[in-house]
């Protein structure tokens, strides 16, 4: 009988000490951030330099030269670039980040002084500078009628220019409107609402008004539908070149038509990144003042009509608040700020849950 022995492996011989990478404890980059802010505020305000904002943004650069410093002493140059690089690209995000929290915080603190049934159901009408009342009830129905009548001009417009472009365009017709299309999207709004003034409100507006230039929220929806298309098209065209090639490949392989395949396999694959452009247009679209300036004309009173008389909007609200001679003005002026931000946010949320509902359901 023979007993066959198996040799037992041997344990690696422990490293020493010297080939063991050394690394900075996990509470330095902590310290060295708190430090930092010390020296910063300590020369800020000690030299009277400037506020807060001057002392996180020193208090950064301390840091990231104090880390460099420290790595490199400890961990060697090498670790010390990493953490150098990776630090400063979590800095950027905080200061990134820094500004829209101060927005926010100030636009909640400021925007609530205001929030209350007279500001949402009543107008500006017969309100003068010495009244505490007076509400957006009217600029609000305006923000909602026009950006409404330009999103039903705008998308159908955008989408089909868009897939015209992917799916149709060759030549030099189809480099044409894209070209154009770039150019429109640096176009300011001034000139969007001068453009609609000189077309619509003074030469086409008279057939309709008894000879008589009329502003109106429609002139204005007009202006804001010229400001959106750019965004609309371009964001869409992108969408839809990334949607695989494969997909319409398999579509036609089935004999599938080609309006079909875009109807029903190009455009719910890019369905949310179609609907994310269209909210970024509409957000910029409600935050206008100018074009409905123009071409709107504001206006105090309750209007329902888009096609008649003057109309205001939550931006133009703002605006004119905000330059009013009173003290109540500027919290009417941070009230409909945020509606304005809470509208938008309700709009964007809302399309978003619905596009993310009709793609899980196919």
């Amino acid at each position: 009988m023979t007993t066959t022995l198996t040799p037992r492996r041997s344990r690696p011989p422990a490293q020493p000490d010297s080939l063991r990478a050394r690394r900075l404890p996990g509470y330095a980059a902590p310290a060295l951030a708190v430090l930092a802010l010390l020296v910063a505020a300590g020369i800020v305000y000690g030299v009277d330099l400037g506020g807060p904002v001057l002392v996180v943004v020193l208090g950064a650069v301390f840091y990231l030269a104090g880390l460099f410093l420290a790595a490199n002493a400890v961990e060697g140059r090498r670790s010390a670039r990493n953490r150098f690089w990776s630090a400063l690209i979590h800095s950027a995000l905080v200061l990134a980040v820094l500004p829209l929290a101060s927005v926010v915080w100030t636009l909640v603190s400021k925007g609530t002084a205001r929030l209350d049934g007279d500001f949402f159901g009543s107008s500006m009408n017969n309100i003068g500078a010495r009244d505490a009342n007076g509400g957006a009830y009217h600029a609000i129905v305006g923000t909602l009628e026009q950006v409404g009548i330009a999103t039903a001009i705008t998308v159908p417009l955008g989408v089909l220019c868009a897939i015209y472009i992917v799916e149709y365009g060759r030549g030099r017709f189809a480099f044409t409107i894209r070209f154009f299309v770039d150019v429109m999207t640096g176009i300011p709004s001034i000139v969007t609402g001068l453009f609609v003034l000189a077309f619509w409100v003074l030469i086409v507006s008279p057939w309709f008004n008894d000879g008589q230039p009329g502003f109106s929220g429609f002139a204005a929806a007009l202006a804001l539908s010229v400001l959106m298309l750019p965004t609309v098209v371009r964001s869409t065209e992108e969408m839809l070149r990334l949607v695989p090639a494969p997909l319409r490949e398999g579509a036609y392989a089935l004999g599938v038509p080609k309006w079909k395949t875009i109807l029903r396999v190009v455009l719910p694959t890019a369905l949310p990144g179609i609907v994310t452009g269209i909210m970024l247009s509409i957000a910029r679209a409600a935050g206008e003042t100018a074009p409905v300036l123009l071409v709107a004309g504001g206006g105090a009173a309750i209007n329902f009509n888009p096609f008649e008389n003057n109309q205001s909007s939550l931006a133009l609200f703002v605006y004119q608040q905000a330059g009013e001679a009173s003290k109540y003005s500027p919290a009417r002026a941070w009230t409909a700020a945020l509606t304005l931000v809470v509208l938008v946010l309700v709009l964007t949320v809302a399309a978003k849950l619905l596009a993310r509902r009709n793609r899980l359901g196919r």
